[in-house]
C-alpha cells in the first residue's frame, strides 16, 4: 500500500493507466545501480529518484573537476576534487530523502559487479568508457539483469535497452564486438553539450521506468539523436549467435 503522503506525493504518475498504484510500489520496491555519475548518471538519477525508485547505487571512481559543471548539474564548485559517487549520493539523500542511496566510490570491476548485480533489478550504463561498457554489458549477461545503455558525444546521442532475460535479445557487444573497432571516442576528445546528455539520459530514465512497472520496453533497437537537426532515428539490430557473449544464451 501507498502512503497519504506517497499518494499525493506521486499522484500525476499515479492516474497513468500504464503506472498505476501497483506501478508506483514497484518503483518504490525496485533497485537500481547508476553506473557513472558523469553528463548522464547526474540526471538520470535525479529523474529516477524524483519518480520513487526506492534504492539507488551510484558508482564512480571519479572526481569533480571544473570542466564537468556545465553538464553535471548536480556539482558545484565547492565539490572540486571530491569524488563524484559521494557527492551525487550526499546531494540526492537530502532532495529525496525516502529513496535509499549507496555510494560505490571506486571505479566498477568484475569483484563489484558480481557483488552488486544480484541485487538489483537493473543497471543503467551512464559510464563513458569502452572497458567499462564491455565489462557491464557481459556481467548483466551473465547475472540476466536488464542494461540500459545511453552515450554521448558533442549534439549526437545513442541509447540501446537490453535483456537478457529474452532470449532474443541482442547485447552491446553484438552491436560493438571487441574484437573490432568499437568507438572511442568521449567528451574530452571532442566535446559534449549539456542537453544532449540530458535527452538520452531522460531516454534511459523513461526506459527504466517502463522496464520496472511492467511495460514493453523495444528491445533489439539503437536509438540514434541527431541534436543539430532535431532528429531520432531507429535502427533494428539483432542477437549475433556468434557473439561470444550473449550468443549461447
Amino acid at each position: 500500500m501507498l502512503s497519504n503522503q506517497e499518494q499525493l506525493k506521486y499522484s500525476r504518475q499515479i492516474i497513468l493507466d500504464k503506472i498505476g498504484n501497483q506501478g508506483q510500489i514497484a518503483l518504490r520496491n525496485a533497485k537500481v545501480l547508476i553506473l557513472g555519475v558523469g553528463g548522464l548518471g547526474n540526471p538520470a538519477s535525479l529523474y529516477l529518484a524524483a519518480a520513487g525508485v526506492g534504492t539507488l547505487y551510484i558508482a564512480d571512481g571519479d572526481y569533480i573537476e571544473l570542466s564537468n559543471l556545465p553538464r553535471q548539474i548536480l556539482f558545484s564548485e565547492d565539490n572540486i576534487n571530491e569524488n563524484k559517487a559521494d557527492v551525487a549520493a550526499e546531494k540526492l539523500q537530502q532532495q529525496f530523502p525516502d529513496v535509499t542511496i549507496e555510494a560505490i566510490d571506486e571505479m566498477f570491476d568484475e569483484e563489484l559487479s558480481d557483488y552488486y548485480l544480484p541485487q538489483v533489478d537493473l543497471v543503467l550504463d551512464c559510464s563513458d568508457n569502452i572497458q567499462t561498457r564491455y565489462l557491464i554489458n557481459q556481467a548483466c549477461v551473465q547475472h540476466k539483469v536488464p542494461l540500459i545503455v545511453g552515450a554521448a558525444t558533442g549534439f549526437d546521442g545513442q541509447q540501446l535497452t537490453i535483456d537478457p532475460r529474452d532470449e532474443t535479445s541482442a547485447c552491446y557487444h553484438c552491436l560493438f564486438p571487441a574484437s573490432e573497432k568499437a568507438p572511442t571516442d568521449n567528451c574530452q576528445t571532442i566535446g559534449i553539450i549539456g542537453p544532449v546528455l540530458a535527452m538520452i539520459a531522460g531516454m534511459q530514465s523513461l526506459q527504466a521506468i517502463k522496464l520496472l512497472t511492467g511495460n514493453k520496453v523495444q528491445l533489439n533497437q539503437l536509438n540514434l539523436l541527431d541534436g543539430l537537426a532535431n532528429q531520432w532515428q531507429q535502427f533494428t539490430m539483432k542477437k549475433q549467435k556468434s557473439c561470444t557473449v550473449c550468443g549461447s544464451n
